[in-house]
């Protein structure tokens, strides 16, 4: 099947149903989930993942668990044959309750599978072009950046070498950012 057909026949819009509980919730950026899930899916296929349709959905509930937990998991798993596989990869994603940042990324990277890695990869990228200095200080930009750097950067190193190259530029830009500025 080409890449044309495959997405002709991707299902996503009982996922997306389910992801419209995410307009609800703001980014600190503007805007709100809802447009932050749409763009990480947009990134995963920008890198062309159309015949990987469980990462496309869990793509787009990716955040559903962690800002609303009140979400009802069974609802996910009973959508289509996927369901069960796409709460398992948003489960894997999702930071648990009194799980520290750190811990979260090092549990991604050090267990996480090869669907987890690239949907972190792909928040990431989204997150990282986000990024603004009229929404966060310079400080939070720098941890964030180095976070990036110690944790997501070797998460791309094992799953997509393209992915490596756009954060580690996304990177290089945010810190030229704050040092032209200062």
């Amino acid at each position: 099947m080409t890449h044309l057909e495959t997405l002709k026949n991707l299902v996503l819009a009982p996922y997306i149903l389910k992801a419209t509980a995410l307009i609800g919730v703001q980014r600190k950026v503007g805007g709100n989930q809802f447009r932050h899930c749409f763009s990480t899916l947009g990134i995963l296929l920008d890198y062309k993942f159309f015949n990987d349709s469980v990462l496309l959905k869990a793509s787009l509930l990716h955040d559903l668990l962690e800002d609303l937990p009140e979400t009802q998991v069974d609802e996910i798993r009973w959508i289509d044959n996927e369901g069960n596989q796409v709460v398992e990869l948003v489960l894997e994603v999702t930071r648990q309750k009194g799980e520290t940042k750190i811990l979260f990324l090092q549990r991604i990277l050090n267990t996480g599978s090869r669907r987890a890695l690239l949907l972190k990869c792909a928040d990431r990228i989204s997150n990282l072009t986000d990024l603004h200095r009229d929404t966060h200080t310079d400080e939070s930009i720098s941890d964030y950046l180095d976070q990036t750097e110690k944790y997501v950067v070797p998460m791309a190193e094992k799953v997509n070498a393209d992915m490596v190259i756009e954060l580690t530029d996304l990177i290089v830009r945010r810190r030229e950012i704050l040092k032209v500025i200062d």
